[in-house]
């Protein structure tokens, strides 16, 4: 997850109807938006501190080598999940169902998706074979 920081910070004097704002604005805290905080800073209500998250799919990489059809030359694995249907609203998808999808993957490959070339033919090709590469991969890390 992606997360930006930000230093919002308002002109005007203490005693003007901004310092209201700012405080009515400093409420909301108690049940703020989705992904999003922010509070003025310890010593200058003027100052605020903000911290967004984007709406970003998790990251995913194999930290051991993986040869597999579906995963990537940088150990990043190619899930439908996480490139065209994450959404932190949706919470049809969470971490959970990721994982449940990755072990599918893992265990049943996607030839139509291949995300190595040399990985899809093989095990198209000699799914004995691959299988093999795919332990002894596992096993070197």
């Amino acid at each position: 997850m992606e997360i930006l920081e930000y230093r919002l910070q308002s002109a005007g004097s203490l005693h003007t109807p901004v310092k209201r704002r700012l405080m009515r604005d400093f409420r909301w805290l108690q049940d703020p938006p989705v992904d999003v905080s922010g509070a003025p800073s310890e010593n200058n209500v003027m100052q605020w501190n903000a911290v967004i998250f984007p709406n970003k799919p998790p990251t995913v990489r194999f930290l051991p080598k993986m040869f597999h059809p579906n995963v990537y030359a940088d150990d990043s694995i190619g899930v439908d999940m996480l490139q065209n249907r994450w959404s932190f609203e949706d919470t049809t998808y969470d971490v959970s169902s990721l994982l449940t999808s990755i072990q599918s993957l893992l265990d049943e490959p996607n030839p139509n998706s291949p995300a190595s070339s040399q990985t899809v033919q093989l095990y198209q090709e000699n799914k004995c074979e691959s299988e093999k590469r795919v332990s002894a991969t596992v096993e070197q890390s």
